[in-house]
């Protein structure tokens, strides 16, 4: 197993995810997560603002299975909504249909989405719908496409390691998408498994929805693919209010406050809560070279918690083969 597949596995471990929130912000999480209220997340988001970075926030929460759960993060986001308002802040929201009781029932999941959305529409915030594992690519769109016959306030992600990736974003052209590279492992049968295919098809969607869309958010950490849109925007001569570059809260913060002096709209993913532990194993799945962050807790903090345990094992595993 490599080190992207293992934190992976951690991600989607309902056990570590319920431990972890027993013990607030550890192993490094603290780095790339605003906070766990929305007192603390608003000040992260004021001071993006300052420097010309719009924010897209995400009540962090995954594994919802019980209503109450779905609930109050429904009520959660609505309380972000508010505080959006009533602070002035240049931001919108980032949820996931799972937060918000799809695996529960479908219908139920709705009607908590149409509360949001009907509530950032009176104060015209955006509502981007996050996109997941594969099992829940359709049901996310159904939900889409039912709540966009009443809403223009929401838009949603195209993920670009799954092959009907290209069809999705032709169909859903006339909203403002996030696209990605995806986050989650997924079988061969559905997804690319190369990177270089991702990388590939990556660039193809920014392309077209560039050409062919309403609003892209392009979300990458990379120089090269950045350095790819710029050329190509101005090759194509797209105006500069028809794109932002996204990156993660924590990430390139050098980059992100150059992108925005250059005069490029740019956008920090901002997430917050107790319920962090999923996102931060994603992100380092993605970054493996962050473990350096966990070793660095758990050996000079003495970290004592099922997560400190798991990651310092598997990093004495792989200094044990070394040695070997």
């Amino acid at each position: 197993m490599n080190l992207k597949d293992f934190f992976i596995g951690m991600s989607q471990n309902q056990f570590l995810n319920t431990t972890a929130k027993k013990y607030g912000l550890k192993l490094g999480a603290q780095s790339v997560v605003a906070g766990t209220n929305i007192q603390d997340m608003i000040q992260s988001v004021k001071e993006l603002n300052n420097n010309g970075i719009s924010a897209t926030i995400d009540n962090l929460g995954e594994f919802v299975l019980e209503e109450s759960e779905a609930l109050k993060a429904k009520n959660q986001i609505l309380e972000v909504i508010e505080a959006i308002h009533t602070n002035n802040a240049d931001a919108h929201i980032s949820l996931k249909p799972t937060q918000l009781g799809l695996d529960i029932d479908y219908e139920f999941c709705k009607q908590n989405l149409k509360e949001i959305v009907s509530k950032a529409k009176e104060y015209d915030i955006f509502i981007n719908f996050d996109m997941e594992d594969y099992g829940h690519l359709k049901p996310s769109f159904d939900l889409i496409d039912e709540l966009s016959v009443d809403y223009d306030n929401i838009g949603t992600v195209i993920q670009a390691y799954f092959y009907e990736s290209v069809k999705n974003i032709e169909k859903y052209k006339d909203y403002r998408l996030r696209i990605v590279k995806g986050a989650y492992k997924e079988p061969e049968s559905v997804a690319f498994q190369d990177k270089k295919d991702i990388d590939q098809n990556f660039l193809k969607l920014i392309e077209y929805h560039l050409l062919s869309g309403k609003f892209t958010s392009i979300a990458t950490h990379d120089h090269r693919v950045i350095n790819h849109v710029k050329e190509f925007v101005k090759e194509n001569n797209i105006p500069l209010d028809k794109f932002e570059f996204q990156m993660l809260y924590g990430f390139r913060k050098d980059m992100q406050l150059d992108l925005a002096k250059e005069g490029y709209n740019f956008c920090t993913y901002v997430p917050f809560g107790d319920d962090w532990y999923g996102y931060y194993m994603r992100r380092l799945a993605e970054r493996p070279q962050n473990i350096n962050l966990v070793v660095k807790q758990v050996f000079n903090k003495k970290t004592n918690t099922v997560l400190g345990v798991a990651a310092g094992a598997f990093v004495l595993g792989r200094l044990t083969k070394k040695k070997k």
